[in-house]
């Protein structure tokens, strides 16, 4: 009787463990993004940050997805804010969309990929798994600066040993009629196409969780 006991203890236990672990607590994923991921000029619900959150339920994954996507931000901008956004919500993710604002006003590279790299460090201390979002810049800021800005996403991926989407518009920027007219911020029928970009790199991290 007492072996069948022991038995039937361990059993529980093994039981206990497993259910504990298929209900665990629900991943937090951060966006740290400008307007391309803050719903800029569209419907509030249509961006690809809130059809990440649809699909992360259609695919039956327990999320929170957390957008503090700003308009106008810039690298600088983020990396401020960063250390506060991981204090307050402590990420398993965080998805950095950051650097299109400051190519579009010419600032240097060489800062831009500074705040990059000190927004994965700081990501990483506290045990965050990281995605880099890259973007180009269009070609009458000149192929030299253009070039330049775009390798940054690659060599901060490769260095900080972070995923790397190399450009979030990919399949968008070569259509004019998916864009506002300010031809800068996509219209809400792009964000399905930039999701589809994002997600395959996204879905590996989200999986290793």
């Amino acid at each position: 009787m007492l072996a069948f006991l022991k038995k039937w203890a361990v059993f529980l236990l093994v039981t206990l463990a497993a259910s504990a672990s298929a209900y665990s607590a629900p991943k937090t994923v951060l966006v740290v993004g400008d307007s391309l991921s803050a719903e800029y000029g569209i419907a509030r619900g249509a961006g690809w940050v809130s059809l990440l959150e649809q699909k992360l339920k259609a695919e039956k994954v327990q999320a929170r997805v957390v957008n503090a996507s700003i308009s106008g931000e810039t690298t600088s901008g983020g990396r401020a804010r960063l250390p506060a956004l991981l204090g307050q919500h402590r990420p398993d993710i965080v998805v950095i969309e950051l650097g299109a604002n400051d190519g579009l006003r010419g600032l240097p590279v060489t800062s831009a990929e500074a705040n990059l790299r000190a927004m994965v460090a700081m990501s990483k201390d506290k045990k965050a798994e990281v995605l880099l979002v890259g973007m180009r810049m269009p070609p009458n800021y000149g192929r030299a600066y253009t070039e330049k800005f775009f390798d940054m996403f690659k060599k901060v991926s490769t260095e900080t040993k972070s995923p790397l989407v190399p450009f979030m518009l990919e399949g968008v920027a070569d259509k004019p009629a998916l864009f506002q007219q300010d031809r800068l911020h996509p219209l809400a029928d792009a964000h399905p196409i930039i999701l589809s970009n994002i997600w395959p790199q996204f879905a590996s991290l989200i999986k290793k969780q």
